[in-house]
């Protein structure tokens, strides 16, 4: 896997056993999507999903693109949140690719952040038992995250993703001018996502971002502005997903070593269900997630106190929300037995020995992930 520098474009090329695909990511790409696409698909039909604020922002630069080069776009917007990942979006989505006349060479393209990435990639992967599938994500998370790997999946009202599949795209298309636009809620919100590639993986990236993070959080204003496109930026980003290809290719379905891109979710995933999907950006609930999963792994004697001080400093300085207002240390609790990671009745968690070190850990004492708890949930504590 090597980054290919293309004047103002980086091209990550990203493989699994199967499957091989490219990461394209630089500012001002949304005008050469056709250009893009043209290279590794037929110009035809193909269904554009975006949700309402992305489509108003992004959609006719990106659909003049594509049109340009032949390609046929249909667009189909879903309301913007993480409510949109259903399996009732999901049939409207196969109505939308049925009336547009889609068949198994034409493309299931994501304009978006995750959610909209998630549910395009489920419908692609179960429409006419699977068609091509085009990420063109528009989120920092999204970019750095959801995007690579092939994980696409729908909600269930018991838990996030549970109905889901593994199924890579054809390729990645991220325009960091679409970062511009983000509230400061969202672009920290997937910086803390990139801050998880450092500490699962590069100690260097995490020393950079240690460095950078703290005056970067400072300036960040909403929307935030030109400097989320920077060169700096563009490097950070390719950087994380190199980390994540190279994961993915020896993982691909989450048997093993995959699982540790999962640093800090058992506790985000948690809290997002027990809070009903409604308080938490993604991002937010995984760099809480993270300082938890870093004080359990310190309360295991497992993780210094230096190590564990580093990250949950940082975190600290990403001014995520308080807990919610009154939810219950056995909400959460009781949220961890619908998560997909559970061996049976077990929950399992990624924890970390040092940074760079991380490994799954099944079944932490109970008082210990309760002392966590209680000290985020009633003291505020991270």
């Amino acid at each position: 896997m090597c980054a290919i520098s293309v004047k103002k474009m980086l091209k990550v090329e990203l493989k699994t056993h199967r499957h091989r695909y490219p990461f394209y990511a630089g500012r001002g790409l949304l005008s050469l999507s056709g250009h893009i696409l043209s290279r590794h698909l037929p110009p035809r039909s193909l269904l554009v999903v975006s949700d309402e604020v992305v489509s108003r922002l992004y959609a006719e630069e990106f659909l003049r693109g594509l049109r340009e080069q032949g390609f046929q776009p249909f667009l189909y917007t879903v309301k913007e949140g993480e409510g949109s990942k259903s399996l009732a979006n999901a049939a409207r989505l196969y109505n939308a690719a049925l009336e547009a006349g889609l068949d198994r060479n034409s493309a299931v393209t994501a304009l978006g952040g995750g959610v909209a990435g998630d549910l395009a990639g489920f419908v692609a992967s179960t429409y006419l038992r699977g068609v091509p599938f085009v990420q063109v994500p528009t989120t920092l998370l999204a970019m750095v995250d959801s995007s690579v790997g092939g994980k696409v999946a729908v909600n269930h009202p018991l838990g996030k993703n549970l109905i889901g599949t593994f199924y890579q795209p054809s390729l990645i298309l991220a325009d960091l001018k679409t970062l511009e636009t983000l509230p400061r809620r969202e672009y920290i919100s997937g910086l803390a996502e990139l801050l998880k590639y450092g500490i699962i993986r590069d100690v260097k990236l995490f020393t950079r971002l240690e460095q950078f993070l703290p005056k970067h959080l400072e300036e960040v204003k909403s929307p935030v502005g030109s400097f989320a496109s920077s060169d700096n930026m563009l490097k950070y980003i390719t950087r994380a997903v190199m980390i994540k290809g190279e994961v993915v290719f020896r993982d691909e379905k989450e048997s093993g070593e995959r699982r540790i891109l999962n640093f800090g979710h058992t506790f985000a995933h948690a809290l997002e269900a027990a809070s009903d999907f409604q308080y938490y950006l993604h991002g937010e609930a995984v760099a809480v997630g993270m300082a938890m999963a870093a004080r359990l792994s310190h309360l295991l004697g497992l993780l210094d106190a230096r190590s564990t001080e580093r990250i949950t400093g940082l975190i600290k300085r990403f001014h995520v929300p308080p807990p919610p207002s009154g939810l219950k240390v056995e909400e959460v609790m009781r949220a961890f037995y619908y998560d997909k990671k559970k061996q049976g009745e077990h929950p399992v968690f990624i924890l970390a020995r040092e940074l760079g070190d991380p490994f799954v850990y099944k079944d932490p004492p109970a008082h210990l992930v309760t002392a966590v708890l209680e000290a985020y949930l009633h003291k505020g504590i991270l």
